[in-house]
């Protein structure tokens, strides 16, 4: 199983993304995940990207809630430093190869 990245949003969340939250975030922006520069997304691409990331352990929720959790209990630059560190080590990084998993916020 993918490693993933611990959030805390309003419990502890682990951000993971394999190959259904891959094809979940496609499927949503219409864009390649292999495309993405995480340095110009927009907040919908990082909002699809969370919510992606965290459907696998939480089938209820939405992007919406997604966005909610995010403005009661995060803010929009931590979020995207967690992403980017989960989408490195789904694309098997030097940071995954070491099999750590990382820690909260």
């Amino acid at each position: 199983m993918k490693q993933g990245v611990v959030i805390v949003l309003d419990k502890p969340r682990t951000l993971r993304f394999g190959m259904n939250a891959l094809a979940k975030i496609e499927s949503i922006t219409g864009k390649s995940v292999l495309a993405l520069d995480m340095d110009k997304l927009g907040v919908r691409d990082l909002l699809a990207i969370a919510y992606g990331g965290l459907y696998h352990e939480d089938k209820t929720l939405t992007i919406e809630k997604v966005g909610n959790l995010i403005d009661e209990h995060s803010n929009i630059v931590q979020i995207a430093e967690r992403l980017g560190e989960a989408l490195s080590m789904a694309f098997g990084s030097e940071e995954s190869e070491d099999g750590a998993e990382s820690g909260e916020m």
